[in-house]
């Protein structure tokens, strides 16, 4: 599959990576017909899909069922009036129906939107007026339907709400039998261009509403770097990436990329909070061959006793979504002999910087530049930054759109020429180049804090206080100061054991152990005990929320 895509598929060490890989990218290219249906007709048994979930159930589905499921379902759609172009959001968790969904949108053309269970009653009505959704797919689960039938009456683009069971509210469409009765699937291939509307997804509003992120047709192929060169999966791999559905993290590791390579996507599908002792054990069990997280799963793994479970068939480790802390990635290159591989990207992007099988990883760095994303470090002038200096990372388009890059903010076209003009697309993230190349995450550009002319990133100060033992989680901002005009503050949440010391002594020992850890001029000189950190529906935590409320 991958040579149809790739003049060079082997390389010999970076500089020939990023002299030569290319990918080909043909003007009517679709992900359904030309990957899915391509490998039903070549190997109808070749594995697509292996799932499982907590309570041990087990699904195979190779790709002449993968074939067949999506084409009951995209006829589905259609008897729905469901066509090319139209918006339809997916509120589907881990089960294997995404997967089945996603292709069958594909087919028919029209715009698959991943959303979350998390979704409240007013972030679905946010979404259904501001893209236009015509239909809801979603998860028969209590709370996620009580949400759309509450929003529903508020949303009147909102033409069909489907339900995969095993509760079909009245008035809304049963996915199942409605596949099963459809009609035979006559194909659509060829119909689309390679520039029309594929994917959106709603960015999770770090510092405001969220955006509307429009891929193209073109969005799967840039992923072949993701699954190949830095997920390091093979024809033969079983590849796991911990992400739920409802992010962009699902379409880089579980999806486009790894079927393209010829993996097998694994799927473990579980409810509630993250158990690492189960995780372990699927792994094992399973013999994944590679498994991609973020690292806070790393954090939590590591603490277990990793001799008890046999991981020898794990070949490969990759993170991205929040910067690794070096000391996880020593710890668990020390229990396991792995790296882990990181990676930098965005909703807007695919992976823009990483560490591949030929680039030796640098615990806390993103990474290199991914050969199809011509990236540059720019200071507030619009120069290019020194090694060592903090800038703008920013990828240049004055050559043309790269592959992967999104194509606008969808109906935003104010905010889409904010950050995208005069040939340079802006990421809003400050980081800096060492003097060998590799990028280092400081923070997002508004999340800076100038203190006594220092600049100071909150990444850095929060991997210092990540190290002592009674933090679990930290949050740095700035607040006013009438002499340096900011200073460092700290908003932390303690561990179970550290709960009722809170007073000067500890916020003395935080601040003494953040001097030792970095430069000392960024500790913390204010700290705030809390018991939770505010946080986007995704999980990133609401820096602009402990700013506002410190204004306040």
């Amino acid at each position: 599959m991958l040579e149809k895509y790739l003049k060079q598929t082997k390389f010999e060490s970076y500089e020939d990576f990023m002299q030569n890989f290319k990918v080909n990218v043909p003007e009517d290219f679709n992900f359904a017909y030309d990957v899915v249906d391509a490998y039903a007709e070549s190997q109808p048994e070749k594995e697509a899909l292996l799932w499982t979930n907590d309570r041990g159930d087990v699904k195979h589905i190779n790709y002449a069922e993968y074939k067949q499921l999506s084409d009951q379902v995209a006829s589905y759609l259609l008897t729905l009036g469901i066509k090319r172009g139209d918006c339809v959001m997916l509120i589907l968790k881990r089960r294997v129906e995404w997967w089945i969904t996603m292709v069958a949108l594909h087919k028919i053309g029209a715009v698959a939107i991943p959303a979350t269970h998390l979704l409240t009653d007013k972030d679905i009505i946010y979404r259904c007026h501001e893209a236009d959704i015509k239909a809801i797919i979603s998860v028969g689960d209590p709370i996620v339907l009580r949400n759309i039938i509450r929003a529903r009456t508020y949303c009147p683009s909102l033409e069909h709400c489907i339900s995969i069971g095993p509760t079909v509210p009245q008035k809304w469409e049963n996915y199942w039998q409605g596949a099963m009765m459809a009609p035979k699937f006559k194909s659509q291939k060829g119909q689309n261009k390679v520039s029309d509307n594929f994917l959106m997804y709603f960015t999770s509003g770090t510092s405001g509403e969220p955006k509307m992120v429009m891929h193209d047709h073109s969005y799967p192929l840039a992923h072949i770097i993701t699954a190949k060169y830095w997920h390091n999966v093979h024809e033969g791999s079983l590849h796991l990436t911990v992400a739920d559905t409802g992010w962009g993290k699902a379409v880089w590791g579980k999806f486009y990329g790894q079927m393209i390579a010829g993996a097998t996507v694994f799927i473990y599908d579980f409810e509630g909070r993250f158990e690492p002792d189960k995780m372990l054990k699927v792994i094992q069990d399973f013999k994944v061959t590679s498994f991609c997280a973020p690292p806070t799963v790393y954090r939590f793994m590591i603490r277990e006793d990793l001799s008890q479970y046999d991981l020898s068939n794990l070949e490969y480790c990759t993170t991205a979504g929040e910067a690794l802390n070096p000391n996880v990635f020593l710890e668990w290159k020390e229990k396991t002999g792995i790296m882990i591989y990181e990676s930098y990207g965005q909703t807007e992007t695919t992976m823009v910087l990483g560490t591949y099988p030929f680039v030796e990883p640098h615990p806390g760095s993103m990474g290199v530049p991914n050969p199809q994303f011509p990236v540059d470090v720019l200071d507030a002038d619009g120069n290019p930054c020194a090694p060592g200096e903090n800038g703008q990372l920013v990828i240049r388009t004055d050559q043309g759109k790269p592959l992967g890059l999104f194509k606008e903010y969808h109906k935003q076209q104010a905010l889409t020429n904010k950050n995208h003009h005069d040939g340079i697309y802006y990421t809003g993230d400050v980081v800096y180049r060492d003097e060998e190349g590799y990028y280092w995450f400081v923070s997002r550009a508004d999340d800076v804090i100038k203190s006594s002319g220092y600049r100071i990133g909150p990444f850095e100060v929060e991997s210092a206080l990540m190290t002592h033992p009674a933090v679990v989680e930290c949050a740095i901002t700035g607040v006013p100061d009438e002499v340096r005009g900011m200073v460092v503050k700290a908003t932390v949440v303690l561990a179970t054991s550290y709960l009722g010391q809170e007073g000067p002594e500890l916020i003395e020992e935080l601040q003494e152990h953040v001097k030792r850890e970095t430069a000392p001029y960024k500790y913390p000189r204010v700290i705030e005990f809390v018991d939770e950190l505010p946080k986007t529906i995704s999980g990133k935590i609401r820096r602009v929320e402990i700013r506002e409320k410190d204004k306040a």
